[in-house]
């Protein structure tokens, strides 16, 4: 019986390390491009970094090497980036109790997701490492504040990032954004032995350089330089070696290469190579000493390079529930990168993971994340999806490895897609521009863009039409609303748009994504405690919208600042750190006079989910991320009190406001299910599914959740 034991104890091993062999096929990557065939930007100037005004269909044509690209001017949308971690991690429910949680993290935009916002980001912002390393300060210590686990702590009072690797440190905000792990990458690293002002290599040379001027200087290295004439090489200062002395004053910085001179001899006397460059500093003195001078080395590039271990130590036990929220524009490429840290409470599982984008239209199925026709991502390695954003709408994210488990688990996630018509100048006709995407009043010789072409007559699954009469819509400019009523006092914002609508009807002044979902507390525990999981017994006890039961979908800010507006909730972990869980928040700010969309998606593995809007009327507009419009272009959307979402369903509807007399700023609604065994947090009649609804007498912050009442 012991020998037909361990047979099978090592078969099974032998399972394992097959298992694990896939693994070997896949490590960490950053990945976030700044040009593509369909987004160029062939001066590198940085067009991908902002979003166009939209201003006609993309046209295309056939470039040298036959690639299909775009036209230049006519190039719409731009690149996106965002990185996530799977992994697990902790949240905590609106009656304290703690739980457990396969989940996704942020690794990029750190600071925008613990300030409740999404984590997607432009190149420039998406490709600036971490400003405490790397970096040589002037003690000599590499990295001198790292990343560490908990970034963004939450004594850091995270904002939204707009000024990438400003303000890191301890006492000021942390406002930075890039990827974590990037790390520039040096192609070349030599040692200068000797650096000289005004002196020419010996003669003999392979390359004869130019009669030195007072600022030209020699260095010789141990090893060739590896860059041309011409390119600049960064010399940087140190402490002397073989009881040598530190680098002079002005040899250091980045400088221009002048000349090569391979074969040179030293001033010590020994052959070896050479480089000048020249520099502008006074007072430069001769190094003579055959000492370790100092360095020298290409400018830093940031091509992918990862440093896992920020990875690893922010990673890890930071998931977030919801997942981050991805957020991008029609026209957009977004690369999505995820990383799998692996589960450190559950270490005995090997378990992949991927992104499924449920009901999105993928570029290819080999981005779908179904395992059994696109990739799974081991622990240790990373894949970056990649997405063409051709409709707009409300969509959400998870992970489709054993799907059941992993959803009820909190391994999902939101996300939408803005409208070109956001980008619509002001003053410019709406029923105009969505024309140049159905092929409609363009200019004579003018085609439609095909990716987003629309002809209802040819294709019934057309998801957004002409309206059926051009009711003379135009863009609002900056400080207006939406229904045309007088804005509050210094309002600045200007409306935006849920759909290409053509004529204003998904018109919204602020707008808030909301995920329902559902937690059985029993699942989670015995997952956490190598127990088998019933799924037949599965039970929501927790009903959440972002991730929080009332109250604390209203209030609360993770104990970070006392008294402060509703915020991130952090929760403590394993590893000791506070780490923000619970980052959305789920109050709704209304200014005075406008209207709020809200973005509803059910991402609950067992329950449908009622909600009902208690005073300020509701207008279904949206279902499935397709606008409520006939073939004809009429107008479908209707006025509602409650709706009700299967799981895997979104829907788009807006609360209005617009009138000042029924909606006073300063009075307070609320937004709740009705189901009342839902408004429960495992206890009867307490909290549950249910936020509230303020008019204020402005907001600010951004016409995007998170923003303040006034």
């Amino acid at each position: 019986m012991a020998s037909r034991t361990l047979s099978v104890l090592w078969i099974l091993v032998g399972l394992l390390g097959i298992a694990a062999l896939p693994a070997s096929a896949q490590s960490f990557r950053v990945q976030c491009p700044t040009s593509t065939i369909t987004h160029p930007d062939p001066t590198n100037s940085g067009l991908n970094n902002t979003e166009p005004t939209y201003n006609g269909p993309t046209q295309f044509t056939l470039n040298a090497q036959q690639y299909v690209t775009p036209k230049p001017g006519t190039v719409n949308g731009a690149i996106k980036c965002q990185q996530i971690s799977g992994g697990d991690g902790f949240m905590t429910e609106a009656d304290g109790t703690q739980t457990f949680m396969f989940s996704f993290g942020p690794l990029s935009g750190l600071a925008d997701v613990a300030a409740g916002k999404p984590s997607t980001q432009f190149p420039n912002f998406f490709n600036t490492p971490f400003p405490g390393c790397p970096g040589i300060t002037t003690t000599g210590v590499l990295c001198p504040s790292p990343l560490v686990r908990g970034d963004p702590a939450t004594t850091d009072g995270a904002t939204s990032g707009s000024s990438p690797g400003v303000g890191v440190g301890t006492g000021t905000a942390f406002t930075w954004n890039g990827a974590v792990g990037l790390t520039p990458e040096i192609a070349q690293l030599v040692t200068v032995t000797d650096i000289v002002e005004g002196t020419l290599p010996a003669p003999g040379t392979a390359t004869t350089c130019p009669a030195p001027t007072t600022h030209t200087v020699t260095a010789w290295t141990d090893a060739p330089l590896g860059i041309p004439v011409g390119q600049q090489v960064v010399v940087t200062n140190t402490t002397g070696g073989l009881g040598g002395t530190p680098t002079p004053p002005g040899y250091a910085g980045t400088y221009t290469v002048t000349c090569l001179a391979p074969g040179a001899v030293t001033p010590s006397g020994f052959t070896q190579y050479a480089f000048q460059y020249i520099s502008t500093s006074t007072g430069l003195a001769a190094d003579t000493g055959n000492d370790i001078a100092a360095a020298a080395t290409s400018p830093i590039a940031i091509d992918g390079h990862v440093d896992p271990r920020p990875i690893m130590d922010v990673g890890v036990m930071n998931g977030n529930i919801p997942a981050p929220l991805a957020v991008f524009d029609e026209d957009d490429e977004f690369f999505l990168t995820l990383t799998n840290v692996g589960m450190i409470m559950r270490p005995d599982l090997f378990e992949q993971h991927t992104v499924h984008f449920h009901g999105y239209p993928n570029a290819s199925s080999f981005y779908d994340g179904v395992p059994d026709a696109s990739v799974a991502i081991n622990i240790g390695g990373s894949f970056t999806y990649y997405y063409l954003a051709p409709d707009a709408g409300t969509y959400f994210w998870h992970c489709h490895i054993t799907p059941p488990e992993h959803l009820q688990m909190g391994m999902v996630g939101q996300l939408y897609v803005r409208p070109r018509q956001d980008r619509v100048p002001s003053g410019a006709s709406l029923y105009t521009y969505l024309g140049y995407q159905n092929g409609i009043g363009l200019p004579t010789g003018t085609a439609s863009d095909l990716r987003t072409a629309c002809n209802p007559a040819a294709d019934i699954l057309c998801s957004a039409s002409m309206p059926a009469v051009n009711t003379g819509a135009t863009r609002p400019p900056a400080g207006t609303l939406c229904s045309g009523a007088t804005p509050p006092t210094n309002y600045t914002l200007q409306p935006d748009y849920v759909y290409n609508d053509g004529d204003g009807s998904t018109c919204y002044d602020v707008t808030y994504p909301i995920q329902m979902h559902g937690f059985d507390p029993n699942f989670h525990f015995v997952g956490m405690t190598f127990n088998p999981e019933l799924f037949v017994d599965m039970k929501d006890k927790y009903f959440l919208l972002n991730g929080r039961s009332y109250p604390d979908t209203v209030g609360l800010c993770g104990g970070v600042v006392t008294g402060c507006t509703p915020g991130p909730q952090a929760t403590e972990s394993t590893d000791g750190q506070m780490h923000y869980s619970q980052p959305m928040p789920a109050l709704i700010n209304i200014p005075v006079g406008g209207r709020a969309a809200l973005r509803l998606v059910n991402l609950s593995v067992s329950e449908y989910h009622t909600l009902a809007s208690l005073g300020v009327p509701m207008k279904e507009i949206g279902f499935n991320a397709k606008l409520l419009r006939d073939q004809a272009g009429n107008n479908t959307e209707f006025y509602t009190n409650s709706i009700t979402l299967g799981g895997g369903e979104s829907l788009d509807v807006i609360l209005d406001a617009s009138n000042t007399t029924l909606f006073p700023a300063g009075s307070v609604f609320y937004l709740y299910t009705p189901q009342l065994d839902h408004l429960s947090n495992d206890a009867e009649n307490f909290g549950g599914m249910m936020t509230e609804v303020h008019i204020c007498s402005s907001v600010s912050g951004g016409n995007t959740f998170g923003n303040t009442c006034n």
